[in-house]
């Protein structure tokens, strides 16, 4: 029950959302008449419909002046209860203020941006082609390596010496009876001294190298739907990647789009490479690219659940260019599932994070009008 509980909530906050809006308008009369606390009441709930959308980001602000007036000429469709929390009424200033909280339509919301868009209103046979391939993956194995230590000893000896010596030595002779008899003497004396300097330096460096980390590719074709309807709700005509390879004359693959990511966070230049040569010989324009990345699981502190996080990178680039445009970018943005097990927690967590950054990225490209 807990679960089915936590369930309906999330999918309630993701479709309902609350607001608040202040706003004062002026009058002519001694005090504030209905109908100027009628438009009071219409420009406060204005005021927090545009406080969501600049809580949502520069892309969802830019697209809410677009919609500004259809909001406005029909605003029960997207609001869908509104609480006055406080009015005030100035004669000085002929200002009457009120304060209120709305419950938006976030769904109605949404449909109405993406019937706005460029890609949206184009025909049938217009709509921009859009191929996506994203991976969910989760660290394998961590690779650590030990700190390689370097040491070195100079050592330098200094010897000086200085000495001297001295002799001296005598010498005779005599001679008698036809013989000759020689006698001589010598003394002798040295000194010497010897000075010795010893110096030792010592020195070296340490290497630290990061650790590699290495990822398990998790299956992910209910990510794949939730990723496809929302790019064409947006307008897109969605192509399966794998129905697009073969199209490609041998240039673009999707394991080598796996493989890229197994390994690390970023395609290889010779990959993103084939994937624009490869997308271009099959005519499809533009092509989103991201990762999901499945954090460890702990507990939920308010609800006790299996909680796992999931950071998610994603870009849409533009093709048809010499080189590549980025026409929208989203993360690394990090979303949160709970459930009673590991698994459902992961689930949830990576539906919640597919969900919301493919509509960041259809709200980015809705604002650029890209059709």
């Amino acid at each position: 029950m807990l679960v089915l509980l936590a369930a309906f909530a999330f999918s309630a906050v993701a479709q309902v959302q609350q607001a608040r809006g202040k706003a004062s308008v002026t009058y002519q009369g001694r005090s504030a008449n209905a109908d100027d606390k009628a438009r009071a009441l219409q420009a406060a709930q204005l005021k927090a419909v545009e406080f969501y959308y600049a809580e949502a980001g520069e892309s969802e602000s830019e697209n809410f002046d677009t919609v500004r007036d259809k909001i406005l000429s029909n605003p029960d469709r997207y609001i869908l209860e509104s609480t006055v929390l406080g009015e005030e009424d100035n004669p000085d200033k002929k200002q009457f203020t009120t304060a209120v909280r709305i419950a938006l339509n976030v769904a109605n919301l949404r449909n109405l941006m993406k019937s706005n868009s460029a890609v949206a209103k184009a025909g049938a046979g217009e709509k921009s082609p859009l191929a996506f391939v994203f991976v969910s993956r989760q660290v394998a194995s961590v690779k650590s390596f030990d700190d390689r230590v370097f040491k070195r000893v100079d050592e330098s000896v200094k010897v000086g010496a200085a000495g001297s010596t001295s002799q001296t030595g005598a010498e005779g002779e005599s001679l008698r009876g036809g013989q000759i008899k020689t006698n001589a003497s010598t003394a002798s004396r040295a000194d010497v001294s010897v000075n010795r300097t010893r110096t030792l330096e010592t020195g070296g460096s340490t290497v630290k190298r990061s650790s590699e980390a290495t990822y398990r590719l998790i299956p992910s074709a209910n990510l794949n739907q939730v990723f496809s309807s929302t790019f064409t709700r947006a307008g897109f005509s969605v192509k399966d990647a794998a129905f697009i390879e073969p199209l490609t004359n041998g240039q673009f693959k999707v394991a080598n789009v796996e493989a890229d990511y197994q390994t690390g966070n970023d395609l290889k230049s010779t990959t993103l490479q084939a994937i624009a040569s490869g997308m271009r010989a099959a005519h499809v324009p533009y092509v989103a690219l991201g990762t999901l990345d499945v954090g460890a699981a702990d507990q939920d502190p308010a609800t006790g659940l299996v909680r796992v996080s999931v950071t998610v990178n994603a870009k849409i680039f533009d093709v048809t260019q010499t080189i590549p445009d980025t026409k929208a970018s989203v993360g690394p943005v990090q979303y949160a599932g709970v459930g009673p097990s590991e698994d459902e927690a992961r689930g949830n967590a990576l539906k919640l994070a597919a969900g919301n950054a493919a509509r960041e990225l259809t709200s980015q490209v809705t604002a650029q009008r890209v059709q």
